[in-house]
């Protein structure tokens, strides 16, 4: 394709993404006869990883295609946005394609039905969209604008970006190395800046003190906050929200009017307790025991990976009160557990009545400042009235945990947009500004080539995580496999792009002097946390597609 000719319009490579749809539900529906429904995802893993991701795909060109065509419509989509749609589309395409035509064979699926959902003139179209040619001009347009994030939203979601990316720049941005560097904990500044703007209030209904302004507003706010560090600021509203919406889903009157202005007022931090140090992704496993001791309850066994543990005042642990074996997921329960704010990298608590809590932060690469503990608790006691849901509660913590998760992954898409889409802007103004045998390197094919690629992964990432927010508006349980979906592609996605900017930096992108080597190594941990890659592709999405 001849740089002459003229780039594919976005409803030309719309065909190309209603193909891979219908592929995508072909081979789920297949997937759905070979595994019963989903009762035999583990007897056919591969296939269904395979699969799963292609729909993943699929799903998200979708959500891509539909709001930068409204966005058209209406006149706010810029040359860049339309351009990303199409680039993306013939990325993802491609992608839904390849891991298709892997698995035909498992599915069922004759090279008669491939040929069918790509005939020549589409499969012509994909070359031509997809052809460098297109990505070349959207690494120009890239390094034009820095990179700059201009996805057109509504007034009040434009004010809530822009006044979170102004606090983002001023207070965070400048001390995110600091904090990356010396491992150090947030400053309470942060903290106290947030609160008063309102942020740990947005999920929390007025009448509790919070303002629920929605899930996009909340991404909105996540993604410009990772934007300026993912561990310094980023994630700090995530873990209030994952206890506000256990409260809200099965707390009792008097506790969520009791929590949730604390909660929405930044008066109370949260950590989340819920993996053992030989429990991960079967939170059913949990052995960490609480026993009934009159009016109150004894936390005994260790907890791991509990992010924020030591600043945190209070802990949402997970604790089994059913100690029979049998009871899986029936014998978790839900507690809402008290405690002394620590800084630091480790601390005792220790009750009055002889109760002990102690935590030891884990050294790791990348996510500084929210620092993530090991624990135990021994005879550490937490009054009977901090159950989720009071005697009722019993029993419920898991469903309740869960829920509180699929707003947790919902807000891991946003981060891990946040992140690449810093990635994205200091690459490009590094590529201008650097000059290498007489030339700026964003004047090189390859490195044009690769922003594009860059910003549009970035793109689709950011349509299906806004979708997915817009879902959990309607209906936050049937919605909570897409958000799962958005974790999926995204986190990818951020790991991509933090590493092709590294590259795109050259040496040093090695150096700590750069960000981009912090962008990478807090890029890793997103595919791991609010449930990890594998399991999220096999136990969430797959299920959740699978069962039809």
């Amino acid at each position: 394709m001849p740089e002459t000719n003229a780039i594919p319009s976005l409803e030309e490579a719309a065909q190309l993404q209603r193909a891979a749809v219908e592929l995508s539900e072909l081979a789920l529906a297949r997937s759905r006869e070979v595994t019963a429904g989903g009762k035999r995802i583990d007897d056919h893993q591969v296939l269904v990883e395979r699969v799963v991701y292609a729909a993943t795909q699929a799903r998200a060109i979708t959500e891509l295609v539909e709001a930068v065509s409204q966005a058209a419509a209406e006149g706010q989509a810029s040359p860049q946005l339309e351009l990303c749609a199409v680039a993306a589309v013939a990325e993802l395409v491609g992608g839904v394609r390849a891991r298709l035509d892997l698995v035909a064979d498992d599915l069922g699926l004759e090279e008669s039905a491939l040929e069918a959902a790509f005939p020549a003139e589409l499969r012509a179209l994909l070359r031509a969209c997809g052809h460098e040619s297109v990505f070349r001009a959207l690494g120009r347009q890239v390094c034009e604008t820095r990179g700059a994030n201009d996805w057109p939203l509504d007034e009040v979601c434009e004010q809530v970006r822009e006044a979170v990316r102004g606090f983002a720049e001023s207070e965070v941005m400048p001390e995110a190395e600091r904090i990356h560097r010396t491992d150090a904990g947030i400053p309470e500044a942060f903290i106290r800046g947030m609160a008063e703007l309102g942020y740990f209030g947005l999920a929390v209904p007025e009448a509790y003190g919070g303002s629920e302004l929605g899930n996009l507003a909340m991404i909105l706010t996540t993604e410009e906050l990772s934007r300026a560090s993912l561990a310094a600021a980023g994630s700090l509203i995530t873990r209030p929200e994952i206890l506000t919406k256990a409260l809200l889903g099965g707390g009792t009157e008097a506790q969520k009017r009791h929590w949730l202005p604390r909660l929405a007022g930044g008066e109370v931090m949260v950590g989340i307790s819920v993996t053992e140090p030989d429990v991960g992704s079967d939170v059913a496993s949990v052995k960490c025991r609480a026993e009934r001791r009159g009016d109150a309850w004894l936390l005994n066994g260790p907890k791991a990976w509990c992010t924020f543990a030591g600043r945190a005042d209070v802990l949402a642990v997970l604790a089994r009160t059913d100690p029979s074996p049998d009871s899986g997921a029936r014998g978790l329960s839900l507690f809402i557990v008290p405690k002394q704010a620590f800084d630091g990298h480790e601390f005792e608590f220790v009750q009055p009545g002889g109760g002990r809590l102690v935590g030891k932060a884990d050294a790791t690469p990348g996510y500084r400042g929210m620092h993530s503990f090991t624990l135990n608790f021994e005879d550490f006691e937490v009054p009977a009235d901090h159950l989720v849901g009071g005697d009722e509660g019993e029993g419920r913590g898991f469903y309740l945990q869960m829920a509180g998760f699929a707003a947790g992954r919902l807000q891991t898409g946003g981060r891990a947009c946040g992140l690449a889409q810093a990635a994205l802007e200091k690459t490009a103004q590094y590529v201008v500004d650097r000059v290498q045998f007489g030339r700026a390197i964003s004047d090189y094919q390859l490195t044009q080539f690769t922003l594009g690629r860059m910003a549009a992964l970035l793109a689709a990432s950011r349509a299906l995580t806004y979708a997915a927010a817009a879902a959990m508006d309607e209906d936050e349980r049937a919605a909570a496999p897409l958000a799962a979906q958005a974790k999926l592609l995204a986190c990818d996605m951020a790991v991509e792009v933090t590493q092709q900017g590294q590259l795109m930096h050259g040496g040093w992108g090695y150096a700590e002097e750069y960000p981009i080597s912090r962008y990478v190594v807090d890029a890793q941990v997103l595919p791991i946390f609010e449930g990890v890659k594998p399991i999220l592709e096999l136990k969430v999405v797959g299920r959740a597609l699978l069962a039809g």
